[in-house]
């Protein structure tokens, strides 16, 4: 079983995320790019980083526009794993 974070697990750990903002039992950001091409070819690099850790985020595309939220379904709220992915797509 997965791990659930507690507030001040979580407190600790947005300050490693910048850019993510807590938003309920998840953490979102929202990026943009020149253009379509540009934003669906992140999309695609983060979709081999979250098959690769096994994480997959909740995530929609309008144009050169990409919103990810990031929460663990199986942990009922935020967990490391949520972190972890956020520092990867960020890097």
């Amino acid at each position: 079983m997965i791990a659930r974070l507690n507030d001040a697990e979580i407190t600790a750990a947005l300050p490693d995320v910048p850019g993510w903002t807590r938003n309920g039992d998840g953490i979102e950001r929202q990026y943009r790019f020149a253009d379509f091409v540009t934003a669906f070819a992140f999309m695609s690099r983060v979709a081999l980083l979250a098959e690769k850790a096994d994480h997959h985020p909740e995530w929609s595309n309008v144009y050169n526009k990409v919103d990810v939220r990031l929460t663990t379904h199986d942990a009922g709220g935020l967990s490391a794993r949520d972190f972890a992915l956020a520092k990867a797509i960020d890097g």
